[in-house]
């Protein structure tokens, strides 16, 4: 029977397979995109779906789009970004330890390479907020969150505002935390006006700023130093990927945030590993505060090391955050 002898039946099964294609592509749509139940490791998909999780990009309440990078598979190691950079500050960590058995993830924060960047949403509550969007989405558990320099109050303000729920061991590394502002009550930080400095570089010539400032941040600048030119350019490009709005008011956000708090509420085992001559984020201000307010803390000095320590020392760096990830 031909379907042009019979155009009602033809009609029918053309509608058939409208609905039948409409299921389909409405069934794509809810499972995010991409099949996130395969490709995101069987995610909270309520919360996948409400926060439109893709394999690459999770969107916030205010619609601020947030890159990510998910590798390899087993225990799970979440790590926060500093500043100017972007998730790619980590590479040479991820890929160790995707390497030695465990599931990586690091996002972009917002303002902060492939993300969006918005106007607003520069303060330490959002960017947690923003971190347990994508944890929440992806579901995951009993993970270990690293956070290097602003990274690091990241970590500790995701603690402090949402608990431990998901968190089974913190490191920070050369991070900002407890607190960098000089004042009454924290007489040994650093005044205002030397973060005013930071912001005058960013609105006058960021481009030659980002360049500059490359040189101490991996003690480049220290006599014998082995100067890498890539390495250079490369903290070049991840600080020109970020936004201006980002760039700007994120000085504010790390150097001006109280983290003490945040710190006390850490009872996971927690490692706070920092470079004696770290000259953005000096240890005496930092490291050497933070692991007396961390109950369960164990610190490690790196001698002569510098705030670029994901590269410098990378060595060293990923053999004791494996053999912490083991302990």
């Amino acid at each position: 029977m031909s379907n042009t002898a019979h155009p009602e039946i033809n009609s029918r099964r053309n509608l058939l397979a409208g609905v039948a294609g409409a299921v389909a592509g409405a069934g794509l749509a809810v499972m995010g995109g991409n099949a996130v139940a395969a490709q995101l490791k069987q995610p909270n998909l309520a919360a996948a779906v409400a926060a439109k999780l893709t394999a690459s990009t999770v969107t916030a309440k205010d619609g601020t789009v947030l890159y990510y990078k998910d590798w390899g598979s087993g225990p799970v190691v979440v790590f926060s970004h500093g500043y100017p950079l972007s998730s790619d500050a980590w590479e040479n960590q991820m890929l160790f330890l995707s390497q030695h058995g465990y599931r990586v993830i690091a996002h972009d924060r917002r303002g902060f390479g492939r993300s969006s960047q918005p106007s607003t949403g520069y303060d330490y509550d959002t960017f947690a907020d923003d971190l347990a969007t994508l944890l929440d989405a992806l579901d995951i558990k009993q993970a270990t969150f690293i956070g290097h320099s602003m990274g690091g109050g990241e970590v500790a303000r995701y603690v402090g505002r949402h608990g431990q729920k998901r968190v089974a061991k913190v490191a920070l590394v050369a991070a900002v935390t407890p607190f960098l502002l000089k004042t009454a009550d924290n007489p040994n930080g650093a005044p205002k006006e030397f973060f005013d400095g930071f912001r005058s570089a960013v609105t006058s010539d960021r481009a030659q700023w980002n360049k500059d400032v490359s040189m101490p941040y991996y003690n480049f600048n220290r006599p014998g130093a082995k100067v890498s030119e890539g390495v250079r350019e490369d903290y070049w490009r991840q600080g020109m990927n970020t936004g201006m709005q980002a760039a700007y008011q994120a000085i504010g956000a790390f150097s001006e945030t109280d983290f003490r708090d945040d710190l006390k509420k850490i009872t996971v085992p927690t490692l706070i590993i920092h470079g004696s001559d770290d000259q953005i984020v000096p240890i005496e201000i930092s490291g050497n505060v933070a692991a007396k307010l961390v109950k369960h803390a164990q610190l490690i000095v790196y001698d002569g090391g510098s705030h670029g320590l994901l590269l410098t020392q990378k060595d060293r760096l990923n053999a004791d955050l494996l053999a912490f990830l083991k302990s």
